[in-house]
């Protein structure tokens, strides 16, 4: 998918370095994440690699130069959850408004669609307002917060969750691609 200069593709494990190197400071400097060390190249090729087999993974190019990436993996293990997935994105330092969130999401949301998943969930570490903006303006619904959940920084921290259905709503469910 193209919009003016940007560019959403699936992700290839070549693409490992630049989406670490896009996260790092999301792990080092932010609650974004609750993962504390930045993962290294192979492991982000490793992830990549999960995601593309059984639900997807894309980035964002401007020029040629990738500056996000999106991602949808399981909810949970458990059978019943199979139609469900977790969301999320992220983007390069100052690309936020850009159109490039909004962009990545929709490619993602519709990917997962067709290979027919129908629910689709995001966690969001609080206060995060860029995050919560765009998911709100992307038609995902609050469905809660987990009130001290995590510790990171030096302090508790909440996560809200969001959902949006992505597909029809006919019963019963055809198995996911």
């Amino acid at each position: 998918m193209e919009r003016g200069q940007l560019t959403i593709r699936d992700a290839t494990e070549q693409d490992a370095a630049t989406c670490a190197a896009i996260y790092a400071p999301y792990v080092t400097d932010t609650v974004i994440t609750f993962e504390t060390e930045p993962p290294t190249p192979a492991e982000m090729a490793a992830r990549i690699a999960q995601a593309q087999r059984t639900h997807a993974w894309l980035v964002a190019e401007e020029h040629g130069r990738v500056i996000g990436y999106a991602y949808g993996g399981p909810f949970k293990a458990r059978a019943a959850y199979r139609w469900s997935c977790e969301v999320s994105i992220y983007l390069e330092w100052g690309r936020r408004r850009t159109g490039a969130g909004r962009a990545l999401y929709t490619a993602l949301l519709d990917r997962l669609a067709q290979r027919g998943f129908r629910t689709v969930v995001a966690g969001m570490a609080l206060p995060n307002e860029a995050s919560v903006g765009l998911h709100r303006a992307m038609g995902f619904e609050p469905v809660g917060v987990y009130r001290r959940i995590g510790w990171k920084h030096g302090a508790w921290r909440d996560v809200a969750w969001v959902q949006r259905s992505i597909g029809p709503d006919e019963d019963p469910p055809a198995e996911p691609r």
